[in-house]
């Protein structure tokens, strides 16, 4: 059974914000107390965070599709809906998220790291919120924003200081064994590695990261054997151990024709020319591979190389090599550029920027696009007329009719508003009026204007009274 898993495609969905309210305060005596509907929820963010703990991505292999909670409706009563929880997935330290072009959206290293990777929608408002001096009674509500849904891979590049690479079976699974603590399988076959395996080394006051890489062999950065599958493990490590078997049983193999073999598979996958390099001739404790070692390492020296002699079954040469790791490790370690705090960088719109375009199609129609107008037109609920003509008299205010009439646009024509996939058509008619109108301006309410039929009576009474008053002192004794 699969217990390591390095790539998987993940489908999130960040949760829908709430419906607000429409609602209007009613009790005793008060049969229009004013509009009182809450707020909607704001939906659940879908969050990838980087988790120690965690080393595969096995668990997104098996339940690719993830969901956040959707935020709740607000409610009469100036009642609030809940917001939706946010789900956070654990990933690997080293976590690469691509989206399906392969584009590089997060490189998640460090713990804690994280990456919003599905924005939840925000909560409509409620009729109370959409009240103002003009618009004193809202019959309507805007409708919560659906989340975004996304599909994302995720890959795993092994964070680690130092790599091991070489052919199958060259003791790299055994070399690391015995560096460190790690326990990786060990046998006489080709291929045993089928898993990076890592493992920390203490030297001196110095400790970093080993990496054991699964074999490569020619054509590995083409997609043999299991090169291809982890050579991207190889991309963090700041130095490269070449480990050559010197009792190998091929006899068309030996040391310096295996080294170039490798170097030519991580010339031709990039980005890696300007690692240190260590050669490692293990199995020296065989006397074969001992006189072999000792006949390479001039060849190998005189090309730049430094070489160690090591067996990791007879633990020879171990310490050494430990030493000398240590050393590039702590010149790369302080080679690197000092992390600088995030600097916070504000980008003001410019004065004349309307946020929105209007562009006419080959078909005719006139296409806006823009934040305010798309995220307007997904509010708006377009069975109730009191809200279709709210959401037409934002977009006037906001300058889309004008535009309109200036990329020529005129009554009848279609309009757009939009993506291509889903976008909402109608025809244009300048300054539409909607049935809600009859009732006065836009959002109004003549039975707030109007007084109230117990109040009447009594102004009605009181009106009497002064009229019958009047009579009273202007009249005349005889």
């Amino acid at each position: 059974m699969t217990t390591f898993v390095d790539r998987v495609e993940l489908h999130v969905a960040a949760g829908n914000g709430g419906h607000g309210c429409a609602s209007v305060h009613r009790e005793k005596f008060k049969p229009l107390g004013g509009p009182d509907g809450g707020n909607g929820g704001r939906g659940g963010d879908v969050i990838l965070t980087v988790d120690q703990s965690v080393t595969t991505l096995l668990d997104y292999h098996h339940s690719p599709h993830r969901k956040a909670t959707n935020g709740k409706p607000g409610e009469g009563g100036n009642r609030s809906g809940k917001d939706g929880q946010d789900l956070v997935l654990p990933v690997p330290d080293g976590t690469v998220v691509l989206d399906k072009a392969g584009n590089v959206l997060a490189d998640l290293v460090g713990h804690g790291t994280s990456y919003v990777a599905a924005q939840g929608g925000r909560g409509g408002l409620g009729n109370a919120a959409l009240a103002s001096a003009r618009r004193k009674a809202p019959g309507f509500a805007l409708l919560g924003e659906p989340g975004d849904l996304q599909d994302v891979q995720l890959e795993l590049k092994t964070v680690a200081d130092v790599a091991l690479v070489g052919y199958p079976s060259a003791g790299k699974s055994s070399l690391i064994s015995v560096l460190s603590a790690a326990k990786p399988k060990i046998a006489d076959y080709p291929f045993t590695t089928l898993v990076p395996n890592l493992g920390v080394v203490t030297a001196g006051e110095t400790v970093y990261t080993v990496a054991d890489v699964p074999g490569l062999i020619p054509g590995a950065s083409q997609g043999r054997g299991l090169g291809l599958e982890f050579l991207r493990h190889v991309e963090r490590c700041s130095v490269l151990v070449h480990v050559l078997d010197t009792a190998t049983l091929e006899s068309e193999r030996d040391p310096l024709s295996d080294l170039d073999v490798i170097e030519a598979e991580l010339s031709e996958y990039g980005g890696l020319d300007n690692r240190p390099r260590i050669v490692v001739l293990n199995k020296i404790d065989v006397p074969d591979g001992k006189d072999l070692a000792e006949m390479v390492r001039p060849d190998l020296e005189a090309r730049g190389y430094r070489v160690f002699e090591v067996s990791a079954v007879a633990h020879m040469g171990l310490k050494e090599l430990s030493f000398a790791l240590a050393e590039l490790v702590a010149a790369a370690r302080a080679a690197r550029p000092r992390e600088e705090a995030t600097r916070i960088v504000i980008r003001p719109k410019a004065v004349d920027d309307a946020g929105f375009t209007v562009t006419r199609e080959e078909d005719g129609l006139f296409r806006v696009r823009g934040e305010k107008p798309e995220r307007w037109v997904r509010q708006t609920d377009f069975n109730n007329d009191e809200a279709v003509g709210y959401l037409s008299d934002r977009l006037n205010r906001l300058g889309v009719e004008e535009k309109l009439m200036k990329a020529g646009a005129r009554i009848g024509d279609g309009v757009a508003i939009g993506p291509d996939d889903n976008a909402v058509v109608f025809d244009w008619e300048p300054s539409v009026t909607a049935g809600a109108e009859m009732l006065g301006r836009r959002g109004e309410d003549h039975r707030f204007e109007a007084p109230r039929p117990a109040a009447q009576r009594r102004r009605d009474r009181e009106a009497e009274r002064d009229e019958a008053q009047q009579e009273f002192d202007g009249f005349e004794p005889f």
